[in-house]
């Protein structure tokens, strides 16, 4: 399903999520001319990503969804920049603890589940599995791993020229995606985020017992 954009607003600050997310969708309907009311439904990123920031961007969507009585959609936030890709080609993005969430594409159709793993590594399996490009974020913060992939020119919503966010999920990709279910008027799955793997913060242990 292709879509076009009426209203954007791109942000990349991995501190500001929580104050930035709600006046940004104020913006985008501002922008667009549209009022919450008139929504049909939510497409929200489901990861994977950092706890917190996927955390409030999903709780964002789901409240937002149930005080207007519309369906969320979760779609798979890797999708959102692979699936403007051709040929075999991998998106990388920041998981922090210098790892980084990956996916393998074919023509734009993502192959397997997302995973989380060490650059080295990843870069290591996905030549194994052949692909000739690697696109996102984590490209560029460890380009000495994936120095000999292809850099694929990803264009912009409205036409071939590429932009500097071009390699952040991008929103119109994310509800093309869950096209088909919107059209259908098929209720989306369940909102699951796409953690890949626990949280920093852990349940404290008991005291250790002192002895005198």
């Amino acid at each position: 399903m292709r879509v076009w954009p009426r209203g954007s607003v791109v942000t990349v600050d991995a501190r500001r999520h929580g104050e930035l997310l709600a006046p940004s969708m104020r913006s985008v309907l501002d922008e667009a001319d549209v009022h919450p009311s008139d929504l049909a439904a939510i497409v929200v990123g489901a990861g994977p990503g950092p706890f917190t920031s996927l955390r409030v961007g999903m709780v964002t969507a789901a409240a937002f969804a149930d005080a207007l009585e519309i369906p969320v959609h979760g779609v798979c936030s890797l999708d959102g920049i692979g699936a403007a890709t051709t040929g075999a080609t991998a998106v990388v993005t920041d998981a922090r603890r210098r790892e980084v969430y990956w996916a393998r594409y074919e023509d734009g159709v993502r192959m397997g589940d997302p995973r989380v793993g060490r650059p080295i590594e990843v870069a290591e399996a996905l030549r194994a599995q052949g692909v000739a490009a690697v696109v996102g974020p984590g490209r560029a913060m460890y380009a000495g791993m994936f120095a000999d992939f292809a850099e694929l020119e990803m264009p912009a919503a409205g036409g071939d020229a590429t932009v500097p966010e071009a390699g952040y999920p991008r929103p119109e990709l994310l509800a093309g995606l869950a096209g088909a279910d919107l059209l259908a008027g098929r209720l989306p799955a369940p909102l699951v985020p796409l953690y890949l793997r626990r949280p920093d913060a852990t349940e404290p242990h008991a005291p250790k017992p002192v002895r005198a």
